[in-house]
């Protein structure tokens, strides 16, 4: 998408064991991208995810080098690698952050993608507008398949909100990755300047869509990091993903923030185009990756039960912040609403 009078984007990605979204994401990006810089490798946290030398296991490393063989004949994509482990995710934002040469950063999860429509629509509004200093966006959540996505309080709190675009230039710095923080040449952080909310862009339809809860494989690869990393009290991360993400054993502790009311819905939109050829690779067998089977969401989702359960939490979603007995004996009504088994350490009521 080539036009001189809009702005030229840098697209900078983090992966590891970013299989089978690799090829996808970069195939979304490059129409948009002045370049697209990717940083790959494993943090020390991520140490048993990774190869002795720290790369992908997945054969990630492998896909990017392809892609810039056959795929990249504009010659936008950078990789950066090394032997040995990243510090930290802040190191690798930096990494792709002190190459960009574009007018604005555009940092992508390797499961986040865009409708084109609405990566043309944020590229014009920049265009018209050379004050926006950053952008936002609501993401959508992608839970267990293509078709279910997941919602609840710690996402309405303002979770679902994800720092992604920011204007760049010499003297400006990536500061942290979390949450992505970026500063101008004069120590400004960006989002205090002129920034457009995500739930300004989702009046528009304009999305992040993130499936970052799909694969078993890419799921119990996260919540085994969770569970390792020092900067978060996730401590049953994985015992979540095996009994919650594959099990289903409770039904209102969806997200992968375990701790606060979650829940399952339909999704009736449509999604971008890279992520039908995924789902067209997958289904001819030309992309092997392990689904999770999707009966016990259909029958979920199906429960009269689940429903009015659903309702009900949402409902409370305004008062989510109640005392703690309260919130117990909500939660245990909606245990018992949903006819489900539930595992905890809490008088059989969820966490």
């Amino acid at each position: 998408m080539k036009d001189s009078n809009l702005p030229r984007l840098s697209f900078g990605i983090i992966v590891l064991n970013g299989e089978p979204f690799t090829r996808y994401c970069l195939r979304a990006l490059y129409p948009f991208a002045h370049e697209i810089i990717v940083v790959e490798g494993a943090v020390k946290a991520a140490a048993n995810l990774a190869t002795p030398e720290g790369h992908s296991t997945d054969g990630t490393l492998e896909t990017l080098s392809r892609f810039k063989v056959q795929e990249d004949p504009e010659d936008k994509v950078q990789i950066i690698t090394r032997e040995g482990f990243w510090s930290e995710k802040d190191e690798q934002s930096r990494a792709y952050a002190n190459r960009s040469t574009g007018d604005y950063l555009w940092q992508v999860d390797i499961d986040e993608f865009y409708d084109p429509r609405d990566m043309r629509t944020v590229l014009t509004m920049l265009g018209e507008d050379p004050e926006i200093t950053s952008v936002s966006f609501k993401q959508i959540t992608f839970w267990g398949g293509f078709d279910y996505v997941v919602d609840g309080w710690y996402l309405r709190r303002g979770s679902e909100i994800y720092h992604r675009l920011f204007k760049w230039g010499p003297g400006y710095q990536y500061v942290t990755h979390r949450p992505p923080t970026v500063h101008d040449s004069r120590g400004r952080d960006l989002r205090r300047v002129r920034w457009i909310n995500g739930r300004e862009l989702a009046k528009k339809n304009v999305f992040l869509y993130h499936y970052s809860l799909l694969f078993p494989k890419q799921v119990m690869e996260k919540c085994e990091y969770y569970d390792r990393v020092n900067w978060l009290e996730r401590k049953e991360a994985q015992r979540w993903a095996s009994e919650v993400f594959l099990g289903l054993r409770s039904p209102f502790r969806v997200h992968n923030v375990y701790t606060i009311p979650s829940w399952l819905e339909r999704f009736h939109g449509d999604h971008p185009p890279q992520i039908v050829a995924l789902c067209d690779d997958i289904k001819a067998g030309r992309i092997n990756v392990q689904i999770r089977s999707t009966d016990d969401i259909e029958r979920l989702l199906n429960s009269r039960n689940y429903r009015l359960g659903r309702y009900v939490i949402k409902s409370l979603t305004p008062c989510d912040r109640l005392g703690n007995s309260l919130r117990r004996l909500m939660t245990c009504g909606l245990a018992y609403l949903s006819r489900r088994r539930w595992d905890s350490k809490n008088e059989g009521c969820p966490p």
